[in-house]
């Protein structure tokens, strides 16, 4: 089984295309099954929960493979799509007949590819494009205790608004620091 994730890489705006289910899509390539298996992934954990659903994982990986003739194409195929926040496990039943490295790199990237090719997409905006904010950044590393810094510009008008919004709209302590 094969495996790789594609991080978000959404535009200044806070939008990206995402997938809106899982999808399945299957090819026999000289005697070989080829499954590609793609879901939608907000983090970390989901795509955890999503592999576990699907059975033995390994973490991104050529699993066996021959270096490079997996993940990499699999991940190109991710990239290629515009599609974000997706994870695509491909798992191969062999067949008794080998690819060659150029046949995998093919073979895994193009189920990959097919995969996304045929799921239905949905475009995801941020809620903060309402209040106009620009540069909008995450930084997961800079807080401790599992904080999160995000930074962004918003006109001096909307300022108060939009902290009464996302103050509503989130379980979590929020702290604003305005510059």
């Amino acid at each position: 089984m094969v495996t790789t994730n594609c991080s978000s890489s959404s535009n200044s705006a806070g939008a990206f295309t995402t997938i809106k289910e899982r999808v399945t899509f299957e090819r026999e390539i000289k005697k070989s099954k080829f499954i590609a298996v793609a879901g939608p992934v907000s983090d970390e954990r989901s795509a955890q929960s999503f592999l576990s659903e699907i059975g033995d994982h390994y973490r991104s990986n050529d699993d066996g493979e021959p270096s490079g003739t997996a993940g990499k194409p699999i991940h190109s195929a991710i990239v290629s799509s515009g599609i974000d926040r997706v994870m695509v496990v491909v798992i191969r039943y062999f067949g008794g007949i080998k690819l060659g490295t150029g046949g995998l790199v093919r073979a895994y990237g193009g189920v990959a590819a097919e995969c996304l090719k045929n799921a239905p997409t949905c475009l995801v905006k941020s809620k903060l494009q309402s209040f106009q904010v620009e540069d909008i950044k995450q930084d997961y590393d800079t807080g401790k205790d599992n904080i999160t810094m995000v930074t962004f510009k918003v006109d001096f008008d909307r300022v108060k608004s939009l902290e009464e919004a996302v103050k509503d709209n989130c379980s979590r302590e929020i702290v604003f620091y305005k510059h």
